[in-house]
């Protein structure tokens, strides 16, 4: 089954099991990232940066779902109709502005030799719906290798929409669009490649620099931007 028709199946069966004010709120994923490389079997933990829901204690679910070929991420919010879901279009706009960090588990995968699986992800534009459940359109955010043993841990790979801006002393840093928590940023490895970074989709990864760059170990190498 693709992963984006389990996905949908299985919003269904949430708004059918839920309590009787509940429905779904599919939401898009601004940014992932993950390892770069799994052992056979084990589940890994893959950070989701993904647009919040104008509503009360919504209750936030992955919709992670695995086959052959790719792991899809199909995240959602369950939301109670009965709240208050906004005080105003004002607050809607606003939250339309603002990022969750949130994470989900990928669950093992399988691989007699070393392969890669592609990682997948809710993705649109704009994706605010608390009226029913539809499936959003599902984007290629990258790759994961999978191996018997032996995989490094060292690298992770990251995707999605960011922003770039350059701090008080001069570095080059991205973040997620849409989240302003502190610590949110990373500072880009090469600070001369920046061009086109204000709002790209950008794909890459998180690793320990053979050197500081402006005074940070951890940083991210970009490798595309679209």
């Amino acid at each position: 089954m693709r992963p984006a028709m389990f996905a949908a199946i299985t919003l269904g069966l949430l708004l059918a099991c839920g309590e009787p004010n509940d429905t779904v709120s599919p939401v898009t994923v601004q940014w992932m990232d993950w390892p770069a490389e799994v052992n056979a079997g084990q589940p890994f933990r893959t950070r989701l940066v993904v647009w919040g829901v104008c509503a009360l204690n919504p209750h936030f679910g992955a919709g992670v779902s695995a086959d052959q070929s790719a792991v899809t991420f199909a995240p959602y919010f369950l939301v109670d109709k009965a709240q208050i879901e906004c005080l105003s279009e004002r607050s809607l706009a606003l939250l339309a502005l603002i990022a969750i960090d949130t994470a989900g588990t990928a669950p093992g995968l399988s691989a007699a030799s070393a392969r890669t699986y592609e990682m997948r992800a809710s993705t649109a534009d704009y994706a605010y719906n608390t009226q029913y459940a539809q499936p959003l359109p599902v984007g290629i955010y990258g790759e994961i290798t999978v191996r018997p043993t032996g995989a490094d841990p060292s690298r992770r790979n990251a995707a999605g929409y960011a922003t770039r801006y350059t701090d008080s002393l001069g570095c080059v840093r991205v973040q997620p669009v849409g989240l302003y928590r502190p610590g949110a940023d990373l500072v880009v490895e090469d600070q001369a490649d920046t061009l086109g970074l204000p709002f790209a989709f950008v794909s890459g990864y998180i690793h320990d620099a053979p050197a500081p760059v402006c005074g940070e170990t951890r940083v991210f190498h970009l490798v595309t931007r679209k």
